[in-house]
């Protein structure tokens, strides 16, 4: 299959819906994006707004203007599918449907979401009450185009996802039933123990990847610098070169035949530079 040429990757940023949801394609295409990740509603509230006709004739007007594509959605931080609390599971569930209604309307290719937290469960039980909702969702997710993303975690506090086995564990119980696959954030594998500050390391850690969970279920990828070092399972996010990844990590990123044709999604502290970090992923690109 022919490369795709470096303008045409698909590389952009976490762009702001403030003001509507088309608000974000107009965002990303100011930034010099190809692609983007945004919310549809507020994301530290269980309660979002369905899509009105006006808005939703906004946003096709825009799409179509931009000609951004392979759009995501990031869904709430407040949703726990592994929730051990009966009324925050039902909450969270609720906040899922919400979710890929919003992303159907919008036909929206992804679905980004944190798989969950143990809590006070073992993380079996966590995996398994997450692959439980994941599957009252059956129906839904078969009316659209959108597929659901699990986020590779840092494995802060008792969140799952930090390991590659989780997410093969969660994929294999559900793929049968709902389109799934994974995101990875750059910075989160870095925080849990996966090494990709160059590109042996990115190979080593890809062929884990495929070993446990198999790379036909990786569609995107979150890129972002960390700061702090590996292994350190602490979720903070530094702009490119800044933090303990380092430049020769996302060159490796940019010139890795299993990565370099992924939608990249920028969340790097800074949006005033999204310009300039956009560029540089793309002049790295061979």
């Amino acid at each position: 299959m022919a490369k795709t040429s470096k303008e045409k990757l698909l590389i952009g940023a976490h762009t702001s819906a403030a003001g509507g949801v088309h608000k974000a394609l107009l965002h990303g295409q100011r930034i010099g994006a190809t692609t983007i990740q945004f919310f549809t509603s507020n994301q530290r509230q269980w309660a979002g707004k369905p899509i009105s006709d006006e808005e939703l004739e906004r946003w096709n007007k825009a799409k179509e203007e931009t000609g951004l594509k392979e759009l995501m959605t990031h869904a709430s931080y407040l949703m726990n599918l592994g929730a051990p609390n009966p009324e925050n599971l039902v909450k969270s569930r609720k906040a899922l449907v919400d979710e890929i209604e919003r992303c159907h309307q919008l036909e929206l290719s992804y679905m980004n979401f944190h798989p969950g937290a143990a809590l006070t469960d073992s993380v079996e039980t966590c995996l398994d009450r997450i692959i439980e909702s994941l599957l009252e969702v059956e129906k839904l997710c078969c009316g659209g185009p959108t597929r659901l993303l699990l986020e590779a975690t840092a494995g802060q506090g008792s969140t799952v996802g930090h390991e590659f086995a989780h997410l093969d564990y969660i994929i294999k119980g559900v793929e049968k039933k709902i389109p799934i696959g994974v995101c990875i954030d750059t910075c989160h594998i870095f925080a849990a123990g996966y090494d990709i500050r160059n590109k042996q390391a990115w190979d080593a850690t890809l062929k884990e990847f495929n070993d446990v969970v198999g790379l036909k279920h990786l569609y995107a990828l979150h890129v972002n610098d960390s700061k702090f070092p590996l292994g350190k399972k602490r979720d903070r996010h530094a702009s490119l070169g800044e933090g303990e990844i380092g430049i020769e990590g996302f060159k490796a990123m940019m010139q890795h035949p299993d990565l370099r044709e992924l939608p990249k999604y920028l969340e790097t502290p800074n949006p005033e530079i999204w310009p300039e970090e956009i560029q540089q992923l793309r002049d790295y690109a061979d």
